[in-house]
Parts: C-alpha cells; sequence; structure tokens
C-alpha cells in the first residue's frame, strides 16, 4: 500500500468524525430536549459509529492521529452549540455545511484510491464510501428540517465551508 495516503486519508477522516462528534455533541447540548434533539441524536450515533471505525482503522494501519485533536475538541463542540444557539435551523444549516464537505471530502478520497489500485483498498473504499452515503444522509436530513431558513444561511454555509476545508487541509498535515 501506499502508506503516506493511507496514513494521511486516516488521520484526516479520524480527525473529521471527531470533529462531527463534538459539533453534534454541542448541538444536543443546547437542543437536546427540543423536538429536533432525537433527529440530532440519530445523526450523532451515526458519527459515534464513524469514529469508533477510524479508531480500528487508527491502530490496524498504525497512523497518528493529528496533533489539532484538543482543539477540534473545543472548536466542534463550539461550532455545534453556536450554531444550534440559532436554533433549529441554525443547527441544521451547520449540518448541511459540515456534510456536504466532508461527503465532498470522501468523494475525493475515493477518486485517490481508486487511481491507485482499487482492488489493494477494497476495504477502506468500502468503508469511505459508507461513511459518504451517511453524510449525504445527513446533508439531506438538514434540509428537509429547514436549514436554508436559517438567518444568513448563506454567510453561516459558506463560513463553515470555509472552516472545514482549513480544519481538512491541517489535519491531512499535522
Amino acid at each position: 500500500i501506499n502508506k503516506p495516503v493511507v496514513d494521511r486519508i486516516i488521520r484526516v477522516d479520524h480527525a473529521g468524525e471527531y470533529g462531527a462528534n463534538r459539533i453534534y455533541a454541542g448541538q444536543m447540548a443546547v437542543l437536546g430536549r427540543s423536538s429536533v434533539g432525537p433527529i440530532i441524536q440519530q445523526m450523532w450515533d451515526q458519527e459515534k459509529a464513524h469514529l469508533k471505525k477510524f479508531n480500528e482503522l487508527m491502530v490496524a494501519y498504525r497512523v497518528r492521529p493529528t496533533v489539532l485533536l484538543p482543539f477540534w475538541n473545543v472548536a466542534g463542540f463550539v461550532l455545534g452549540a453556536g450554531s444550534a444557539l440559532l436554533g433549529k435551523k441554525g443547527a441544521m444549516a451547520c449540518t448541511v455545511a459540515v456534510e456536504e464537505s466532508i461527503s465532498n471530502h470522501y468523494n475525493n478520497q475515493i477518486r485517490t484510491l481508486m487511481e491507485e489500485d482499487p482492488e489493494k483498498y477494497k476495504e477502506l473504499l468500502q468503508i469511505i464510501k459508507q461513511f459518504r452515503d451517511d453524510e449525504l444522509e445527513h446533508h439531506d436530513i438538514g434540509l428537509e428540517h429547514d436549514a436554508e431558513a436559517a438567518p444568513v444561511y448563506s454567510v453561516l454555509k459558506t463560513t463553515i465551508q470555509l472552516g472545514c476545508k482549513a480544519a481538512i487541509f491541517l489535519s491531512e498535515k499535522i
């Protein structure tokens, strides 16, 4: 296997799933007892399963985590809670922005692994494709729950997605 490519993929995906867990934790802290709480919990449960799998892959492939995990711990929670303070629509706008960014990121990884050798990376491709599909489902749930009606939706979405791009870039490198 191309160890640097696999290491980069597993490290950044672990960081992303860790961050997603913290975002949903922040949203649940604010909206957990509201009508949208069970929906957020359902998405969070899937993210917990994703993180568990990447924790396993980190060990199996002997990949070190990004040194930025303590920062993503705080930043993720603040983003989740902050967007939830805007109400259900704000939380869903955050979900749409993050999940769209992550599914695009997963698609880029799928392309990279397919170009390398789809047979060699069959297991990893299967995992990434499944998780991408879960993220797209979360994206659609956000849209179904009025994400686009959030205050300053386009500004919020653009800002969050710029943050996601920066987080991906940094987590791949350090």
